[in-house]
């Protein structure tokens, strides 16, 4: 079930790079409300079947988006959205 807002997820369109699509797709989940600040995203491993994509795919992503500062990740804990600023 998509969410309002939130673009259907199709692991088969190549356009622009798959990592970046990823990105797009967990900051509009992250905008819609799936995430909420200071929640935990679902784990590397857990997002590869999630996605149909691979771990470095999934760990490309979460680079964009820490880049993007929407998340934070801390070693041996987890991956967390950002709070606003």
């Amino acid at each position: 079930m998509a969410d309002a807002g939130v673009p259907e997820w199709d692991p088969e369109d190549k356009t622009p790079y798959i990592y970046e699509r990823l990105a797009d797709h967990i900051q509009a989940r992250i905008a819609a409300g799936d995430y909420q600040p200071g929640a935990m995203l679902p784990n590397e491993r857990e997002m590869v079947p999630e996605y149909g994509v691979s771990i470095d795919t999934v760990r490309r992503a979460l680079g964009v988006l820490r880049d993007r500062g929407l998340v934070v990740t801390y070693p041996s804990r987890g991956t967390y959205v950002s709070r606003p600023q």
